[in-house]
């Protein structure tokens, strides 16, 4: 699916070069690429809670990564200061 803003010509040209690309250049990527996602959320979360320690972005950023369910299972003792007072 060619992309709104991109022409036919250059989505072809980008197709065969990821064909091209060998599996370890394409995992480096995708490394880099969630490396850069997860440095993205921890400074959104220390912008939004300016206070918080290393220990409290650590498990804010793991709960918005695992989602709460999953969250609970692995840190369920581990309450963020927003959910102490409940």
């Amino acid at each position: 699916m060619c992309p709104s803003d991109t022409t036919p010509e250059a989505w072809k040209v980008f197709l065969e070069l990821q064909r091209r690309m060998p599996p370890e250049e394409k995992l480096r990527r995708a490394l880099e690429l969630s490396a850069g996602l997860r440095r993205a959320a921890e400074a959104g979360l220390r912008e939004r809670y300016p206070d918080a320690g290393e220990r409290e972005i650590f498990l804010r950023l793991a709960r918005l990564t695992l989602g709460q369910e999953l969250f609970k299972k692995a840190y369920g003792k581990a309450a963020l200061p927003d959910e102490r007072a409940r």
